[in-house]
């Protein structure tokens, strides 16, 4: 029914990418704290690195639990199901690390992601995990979904900002620059967004 997998290639790897949807998972070290479990989609904004390794584009939004979870403690898990065609479900579980603006890694991680245009979504961060157990099951249980395509929503709402008016945003809402929990989230003020270089 279920497989462990050494590395994410071949048929593995092309099931994580065709998908349109995963799910990310994390929890603060305190044995009370809030669990968080976070959708993530737009085409383009995942890519397989290596054999253990993916990157994500951490989008704006009104909370930063990821990030929290992940400054702290680094566990995360990541969740891919097969919507259509055969009963899939993959996880990788791993450690991840927030990628902010003023890495030095920053503009090479972002060459990963051709099809997206950063300054569309007020992107905070790029998600980098490493895998440590790869595994799938049957999901036998997963119903047929079909995909109709990206949302615009989060461009038109968040392509008209600028680096200021994005770092008001996050201050603003209670959950950016702390979690649930009260952990340090978005390192405020954000970085600015680096100048892009031709064919990023």
């Amino acid at each position: 029914m279920g497989k462990t997998y050494d590395r994410i290639d071949g048929r593995l790897r092309t099931f994580i990418e065709e998908q349109r949807v995963f799910f990310t998972a994390t929890a603060p070290l305190a044995g009370d704290g809030t669990v968080n479990l976070s959708p993530k989609g737009l085409t383009g904004s995942l890519a397989v690195l290596d054999e253990r390794t993916v990157a994500y584009l951490d989008f704006a939004g009104s909370h930063a639990e990821t990030i929290a979870h992940l400054r702290e403690n680094g566990r995360v898990t990541l969740m891919w199901c097969a919507f259509s065609g055969p009963p899939t479900v993959v996880r990788v579980h791993g450690r991840g690390e927030p990628v902010f603006r003023d890495d030095p890694r920053w503009a090479g991680l972002l060459a990963h992601f051709p099809a997206i245009d950063p300054s569309d979504h007020g992107l905070r961060a790029i998600v980098v995990v490493t895998a440590e157990l790869i595994r799938d099951s049957c999901g036998f249980a997963v119903p047929y979904l079909s995909y109709e395509g990206d949302r615009p929503l989060h461009g038109s709402r968040f392509g008209r900002e600028t680096d200021e008016t994005l770092d008001a945003y996050f201050r603003a809402r209670t959950h950016n620059g702390t979690s649930i929990d009260g952990l340090p989230g978005l390192p405020l003020p954000l970085p600015p967004t680096p100048p892009t270089t031709s064919g990023v």
